[in-house]
């Protein structure tokens, strides 16, 4: 076993070469007129039951049904709420985003509550506060973020100057996450209610086809300068792409009637997501980290699921290796607890993973562990115990597609060790399938990666299932995230990882800043990762070398090594630990960090000058719902030396 292991690492090693080709996956595999072809005449191929098929609705328990009707019930005669001008125009004003967010997302969330109430009663209590919602949204300029006005292209002014909007502007229909998602909302609404609506006035299913045609269907069909649909000029995308197509897809399918423009615009669709696939590594990870991994490969998953069901299975990639290693990425990212993920980027260290979305991807690939996980996080929320309110689409495919998920509750996936070596990910546990003891993850990489911190060579640490050493994570998202201050947060800034500070200097971002010679080595009772972290630092760091090495011995400890040498001393040379729990720093050479029912002890060398504790202050409410209002620092200084080895032994205290 432990030689198969070793050899599936080698063979992800010799993949890696190849992770930037242009598979196309889809377009190389079904031409245009295939899938012209392929693609069912009709709206056949949904397989849920229509508004009036009141049998096939009631194949969900009383109970169920009755808890989504009162979730709807909450908003009948609703006041739905505005979303005003400078609530918009606050992103470039002040960088708040959810002032504008908020609303919108009521408005979204009362809408699928009162669609699902209505497909599950089928009385027609809901319909006007359905119809109040649809000709909302039909009557509000622009259906996305305002932190992305920065898709409008500029307004020429009459003084010959460019202004970039800061304000809906209905003469340049963009395309963002969110136009993506109402309009895939819509787009069901118009589908299930639409003979409803004419009863009522059939103003409100043509104001609504007319509205899915000239904000979502028409721009993209013509549009090639959003950058998730080509790329834009660097050719990089990202979640956006397979999340935006899957939306764009749902449109297209039920909306479209011509059917030349029906089958062109899938294509594009293709041909889009292609990109994604063309840019994703062969070991399936995830950059942007296991909590984006559901708008990511997740939403991939979504998308060539609704891509198989709308050509009744004739297109379809699921059993392509790549495809499989994207799934497979989620359960090996898990660490315990239910919720517990490796988290460097923008990844949150705690999250709800898409457990409908796991379950169904490994339907697909016939992956029975992701099965298992799949089923094991619908288990630990309780699936069908309580409504789901989210985009209608998930929601739907959730309740027609997880028939049977009991059986398999309880199988909870804890790898023992694995290594990504396109992300330079190694990932250790002290016992396969158990979450006692240690786990640790440690990564290379480079410092322009998708959401990216600077945090080449740091690393999560846990006992037990609980955070010892750990990647805070991100906080909530306002215009500088996105900026070109990004790195003027602390979360982002490597002195907040656990990194070196070398001569006074941190990381840098930039794709130059990278890890170089990863190597890892994974034994029955030893794991090793090491990798050269000299040039995640700028010259002024003048570092000749350092490496980094994680030794992870089974049962005993973990230790992290620091081998360096300097070109000069220049500045203050320091380690740093993030650690969420109490610590006791009284006992020379001794550091122990308390847990709630465990004591960890961290014992450095006489290379270390002089320890001391530190405290970070977090005032962002989405930081603090996970390590309250502080967080500690460890910052071990380092002689006034240009070279030595620096190690730090961590184990349990007996």
């Amino acid at each position: 076993m432990q030689k198969f292991k070793i050899l599936l690492y080698l063979i992800l090693i010799s993949f890696s070469v190849f992770a930037q080709e242009k598979r196309n996956l889809l377009t190389n595999t079904f031409s245009r007129s295939f899938v012209a072809d392929a693609l069912a005449s009709d709206r056949g191929w949904v397989k849920y039951p229509s508004y009036n098929d009141r049998v096939g609705w009631e194949r969900f328990s009383k109970g169920l049904r009755e808890k989504y009707i009162k979730e709807g019930e909450k908003y009948l005669d609703f006041t739905w709420p505005v979303v005003r001008a400078t609530e918009y125009m606050a992103f470039d004003r002040t960088g708040d985003r959810m002032v504008m967010e908020n609303p919108q997302s009521v408005r979204m969330k009362v809408l699928q509550s009162l669609a699902l109430a209505e497909l599950m009663e089928g009385e027609g209590r809901f319909m006007d506060d359905i119809i109040n919602g649809t000709f909302l949204f039909c009557e509000q300029t622009y259906w996305g973020l305002s932190a992305c006005f920065y898709l409008y292209k500029n307004i020429d002014l009459d003084n010959g100057k460019k202004f970039k909007p800061n304000l809906p502007n209905n003469e340049d229909p963009i395309i963002d996450l969110w136009v993506g998602e109402v309009g895939s909302d819509l787009a069901w609404i118009y589908y299930f209610f639409k003979d409803e609506f004419n009863k009522i006035s059939p103003i409100v299913s043509k104001r609504l086809k007319y509205e899915l045609t000239n904000r979502v269907l028409e721009p993209y069909y013509i549009r090639n300068d959003l950058w998730w649909i080509r790329g834009g000029n660097n050719g990089k995308v990202n979640n956006w792409t397979p999340w935006c197509n899957y939306n764009m897809l749902t449109c297209i399918l039920l909306v479209e009637e011509d059917p030349v423009k029906k089958a062109n615009g899938i294509y594009k669709t293709m041909e889009s997501v292609d990109l994604f696939y063309n840019i994703y590594p062969n070991d399936g990870g995830c950059d942007e980290g296991p909590t984006y991994w559901g708008y990511a490969g997740g939403k991939a998953f979504e998308y060539l699921s609704l891509l198989n069901s709308a050509s009744n299975g004739k297109i379809s990639i699921f059993d392509h290796p790549l495809v499989k290693e994207i799934g497979r990425y989620v359960y090996r990212a898990y660490i315990a607890g239910g919720e517990y993920f490796i988290n460097f980027a923008d990844s949150s260290p705690k999250g709800q993973p898409r457990a409908g979305v796991i379950y169904q991807y490994g339907q697909h690939i016939k992956d029975q562990t992701l099965i298992d996980f799949g089923a094991f996080q619908l288990s630990k929320i309780k699936y069908g115990e309580e409504p789901e309110i989210t985009t209608l689409g998930p929601v739907l495919a959730n309740l027609f597609s997880l028939n049977g998920w009991e059986k398999y509750a309880g199988n909870e996936p804890l790898t023992g060790e694995y290594y990504f070596p396109d992300l330079q990910v190694a990932i250790a546990r002290d016992k396969e399938g158990s979450s006692d003891g240690f786990f640790m993850a440690a990564k290379g990489g480079h410092n322009d990666e998708q959401h990216n911190h600077n945090d080449v060579g740091s690393c999560i640490i846990f006992y037990n299932g609980k955070p010892v050493i750990v990647d805070v994570g991100v906080g909530t998202y306002t215009k500088q995230t996105f900026s070109d201050e990004r790195y003027k947060i602390w979360t982002m800034q490597s002195d907040y990882h656990n990194l070196p500070l070398i001569n006074g200097i941190s990381q840098s971002p930039g794709r130059g800043f990278e890890a170089k010679d990863s190597k890892f080595t994974a034994g029955k009772s030893k794991i090793t990762f090491t990798t050269n972290i000299t040039d995640a630092y700028s010259q002024e760091a003048n570092v000749e070398n350092w490496m980094r090495e994680y030794t992870f011995e089974r049962g005993k400890k973990i230790t992290i090594s620091d081998s360096f040498k300097l070109k000069k001393v220049s500045g203050k040379t320091r380690l740093h630990f993030i650690t969420p729990l109490q610590c006791d720093t009284q006992t020379p050479g001794i550091i122990y960090l308390k847990g709630e029912d465990f004591t960890i002890q961290m014992r450095y060398d006489n290379n270390i000058q002089n320890v001391r504790l530190e405290y970070k202050n977090i005032d962002d409410e989405k930081l603090a719902k996970i390590w309250g209002s502080k967080i500690s620092i460890l910052v071990f200084d380092i002689k006034e030396i240009l070279t030595g080895k620096i190690s730090i032994d961590i184990s349990a205290k007996k």
